[in-house]
Parts: structure tokens; sequence; C-alpha cells
């Protein structure tokens, strides 16, 4: 490889639509600051509610005489309210659902990460696939690297453009496929991981106001989203292979520059210690994999017909209770996956990383956990100000007042519920344009969104799969999302004069298409009715009024 230093990109600046979205977006302040100036709006806007009298009828609670509870707009500036912000600072910070789930991944995303195995399995999956199917491999290794969050911007995409070059291809065409499967398709994954609890976490926020015996399930999209990335594998690879392509001619200048990375030589072997990392974390994810089902499954009182049992009948992922259904029964299991993903990564991570050679003790298993800890850092800070926000949010009321007046005007429409998701899809979207984090748009559109199609009958989860819908479709095109100037670099190493606009021109059919087929998806899952992870339904029943 050569040691060609990338150029620095050039102030060239957008012009039109897209321009206006550049300035818009770089004149807006930081996330967590966005959210603390919506701190002190929200705190006028309740103020306001509360001398007009807002109100409604809650929906599921009844008072002492059976009528239901009328829920009224609270001011900011009540002094119960005061005192709750100030007093209960701490459990508001620390209570933040998110934070927990989050925080408790990346401890083993961390490891697996830093001992270098989400690395090698992505290099694996795509140094030596077949030409004619180099497109889909690229893409399909792009979406699951979303487990490996950061990972798979720094190491698959500058890797893609390596491989695409040796194989007589445009280098520029790997960026593009890569980008778009990793950004494109950031919720299309055949496994839940970091970002389904990340986003379930501020679900679970935004129910409670109507039903606070939600409980949040990591896999509550799992279907869905394995279905997003059979969808979106096609697309990627027709518009990478017929439109980006042939836009951008033919390579005549072979796989010599365009990493800093020697092991990105799509040339070079795995050494034997990479090889045997990866067949030792294959072995650990299995027995992760069988634990759990060990302790969700009573297997002895299985083979026994109940004569004997292991847990005394009890499994303690699994509720013995009979008056429950079976997705019931299997609540303990749900709520689990946090954990089992933290250890699976762990385990699996350490596997590699002593077989490797880049795990010698457990200190560096610490380390690389301290490590992950420290990249949370302004996560850390963003969730601070998020979680203040969804509180006062939460104590004016407003949400709930919101979501029963955007239940009834929707129903006053006479809009289909699939339309309905279809126009969610879209303002999810339209709104990544401009904020481009995913936890910090679902936190400012959940309390409204998620109570109101829960009025409507549809589950939080299937609000959730809406929502992620649109953020995937436009990260791509956005010159403010935080891997955009990292993406032109790398363009750049290849073909220097390859500008933002290049880049955005280039992404733009991915997202139209990743759009029409998202929506098409969405509102088909609707009609259908399809399960939309295990337990997880479209449809969705209010608890009875008490």
């Amino acid at each position: 490889m050569s040691d060609q230093t990338a150029p620095t990109p050039g102030p060239e600046k957008q012009t039109g639509f897209l321009g206006l979205v550049e300035r818009a977006g770089n004149r807006l302040p930081d996330p967590a600051f966005i959210f603390f100036y919506l701190i002190l709006v929200m705190a006028v806007i309740s103020t306001i509610a509360y001398f007009a009298g807002l109100s409604v009828s809650h929906p599921t609670r009844l008072d002492a005489d059976g009528n239901p509870v009328i829920v009224s707009a609270i001011s900011a500036f009540d002094p119960n309210v005061i005192r709750h912000l100030l007093v209960e600072m701490p459990e508001i910070f620390t209570g933040f659902h998110p934070l927990g789930y989050v925080l408790v991944v990346m401890l083993g995303a961390g490891v697996a990460e830093r001992a270098g195995l989400f690395g090698t399995a992505m290099r694996a999956a795509v140094r030596d696939v077949p030409k004619m199917l180099l497109t889909p491999a690229v893409a399909l290794a792009a979406m699951m690297g979303n487990l490996a969050a950061d990972a798979a911007y720094v190491v698959l995409i500058p890797l893609a453009a390596v491989i695409f070059a040796a194989a007589g291809r445009h280098p520029v065409a790997g960026i593009t496929a890569a980008f778009a499967g990793v950004s494109g398709g950031f919720s299309a994954n055949l496994l839940p991981g970091q970002l389904d609890a990340l986003l379930f976490g501020i679900t679970e926020e935004a129910v409670v106001a109507l039903d606070p015996a939600w409980t949040m399930n990591i896999a509550g999209n799992w279907y869905f989203i394995a279905a997003m990335t059979f969808l979106f594998l096609p697309v990627i690879w027709f518009v990478t292979d017929r439109i980006i392509e042939p836009r951008l001619g033919g390579w005549k200048g072979g796989a010599v520059v365009g990493s800093d990375d020697p092991e990105n030589d799509p040339d070079a072997e795995m050494t034997p210690g990479q090889k045997k990392g990866l067949a030792h974390a294959g072995i650990a994810v299995l027995i992760v994999a069988l634990v759990w089902i060990l302790l969700t499954v009573d297997v002895v009182a299985l083979v026994t017909g109940g004569s004997a049992s292991l847990y005394g009948g009890n499994a303690p992922l699994f509720d013995a209770d009979a008056s429950l259904s079976a997705t019931q029964r299997l609540v303990p299991f749900f709520t689990s996956l946090v954990a089992g993903f933290m250890l699976l990564f762990i385990f699996a991570g350490v596997a590699y990383g002593r077989a490797a050679g880049t795990i010698k003790s457990h200190r560096d298993i610490v380390d690389m956990m301290a490590g992950a800890m420290k990249d949370m850092g302004y996560y850390l800070v963003l969730a601070f100000f998020a979680a203040y926000f969804v509180e006062l949010f939460n104590q004016s009321q407003l949400g709930l007042i919101s979501a029963v007046n955007g239940a009834n005007a929707i129903q006053a429409s006479g809009l289909p519920l699939p339309i309905v998701l279809g126009l969610i899809v879209l303002f999810a979207a339209l709104l990544n344009l401009f904020v481009g984090s995913a936890s910090a748009k679902w936190a400012l559109m959940a309390p409204v969104l998620v109570p109101m199609l829960m009025l409507l009958g549809v589950s939080p989860e299937m609000a959730t799969a809406a929502y992620r819908v649109g953020d995937s479709g436009t990260n791509i095109i956005t010159p403010l999302m935080v891997y955009f100037p990292l993406i032109l670099v790398f363009a750049r190493r290849w073909v220097p004069e390859f500008g933002i606009g290049s880049l955005t021109a280039a992404m733009i059919p991915y997202s139209i298409w990743l759009l029409i087929t998202g929506i098409a998806m969405t509102v088909l899952w609707v009609f259908l009715g399809l399960p939309l992870g295990p337990g997880a339904e479209v449809a969705y029943t209010l608890p009875a009024a008490q």
C-alpha cells in the first residue's frame, strides 16, 4: 500500500436544496445544546399551556368515581416540578432508560472492536469474494458492520475501495456501496444490537405515559430489520452496478492508493493468529447462545416429561406462570438480551484476542472496556440534556395532550394507518437532514409520536420501526452526518478532485431508492400485520382503563 496521505477536503459548498440543508444545518448548535434550548422553550410553552387551561381525558386511567382522569398542562415553574427537577437530578439522569442499555452493550462491543474481531471479520467477509458478487458482499458486510458501530466506517469503507480497485472496478463505487450499506442501511441487520438497545430505551421512556407495564424488548424489531437487510441488499447492488459505476467510468489506476493501513491489502493473507482467532470467536458465540438457551428452556424437564427439573420448574429466563401467553412468558428472555449481547461480544472478543495475540492479560480486557466507555463521553453529555428534556416534557403533560389531540386529528382525517406510517417515515427522513444524531431525533419525536400511535392501535415497536426507515434513508446525503467528511477523504485518495457535491450526487440515487423501498415495506408490513420480532406485533391494544 502507498503511504500517500489523504488530501484535506477543500471549502467546496453545495448549491440548491442541498446547499440550503448544509447552511441551515451548520447554523444549528450541537445536539446537546439543541436539547438545552428546547428545555427553555418547553418551560415557556408549558406555562402558556397551563394558563390556557389545556387538558384531555386520560385514555386508560379512571378516577374514584369511574370517570376518565383529566390531564391538564402543568407549568415548568410549578413548585413541585422545580423541586422534582432539582432534587432528583441524579435519578433523572441515571434513570434515563437508553443510558444503561447502551453502556452495557458497549462494554462488550468495546472489547470485540479493540481486540480486532470486528475488523478481521469484516475483512474476511469481503476479501476473497468472486468479482460478480463483490457489490452484494460489501453491502451485506457493511450492514452487518453496524454491530461494530464506528468500526464499520473506519475499516470497511476504505477496504471496499481497495478491493474494488484490485478487481479492476472503480474504487469510489466500492466506497459508495459500503457507505450506503453502513449508513443508508443503518437500521438493517440480521441481528439486534446496540442501536436496538438505544432506540427501544427511548421508546420505553415514551410509553410510560399510557402503559407503565410495557417492557422494552431489544428483539422487538428483529424480523423487521432482517427484512430490511434482504430488501436493501439488492437495492444497493442495483444502484452501484447499474447507476453509479457506469457514471464513474472504468478504473485504470490499480490498487496502489487509498489506505494507510497495510492490513487493507486485498492480496494479504490473514495471519494464522487471525484465522485461529475467528475460529475461537465462533466457538465462543455458540457457547454463549447455548447458555442462553439453557437458561430459558429447562432441558431436563423437557427430556423427562416434567418428572425432573434443573431449575425446580422455573427456568431463570422463562416465566412459569401458566396464565400468561407464550409471548408474555418469554419476557424475561427478551429483556435479558441486552446482557446477552454484552456477554457475547466480550467472550467472542476475548476468544479472538487471546488467539490473535491482541489480548495478553486481563488488564487488556479492562483497558478495552475503559476505552469503550471513554468513547461514550459525548453520548453521556447528550443523554443528560435529552433526559432532562424528556422528563420536563413528561412533567408538563404536553406529550400526552399532544398525542391524544394528534390521534384524534388523524382519526378525523380518515387516513389509513399504513399511509400514516409512511408519512412518519418521510418526516423522520426530512428531520434527519438537519439533526444527525439518531438518538437525538428519536428523543425529540418519541414522546409525542409513540403515545399518539398507541392511541391509534399501533404498537411502540412499529412506531420505532417506522422511525428507523426514515432515519436510514437520508443519512448518506446530508453533509451534517458526522462521517460524511471522512468518506470524502477516502474518495479523494483515489480521485483528488472529488468534492462534497460529487459525493452527495453519488449518494442521492441510493437515498431515493432506499426511501422508496423502505416506505413500501413499512406500508405493506402494517397492511399485512406481520410480527416485527418475537412477541412484537404491529397492532396494539391499550390496557383497560382503571
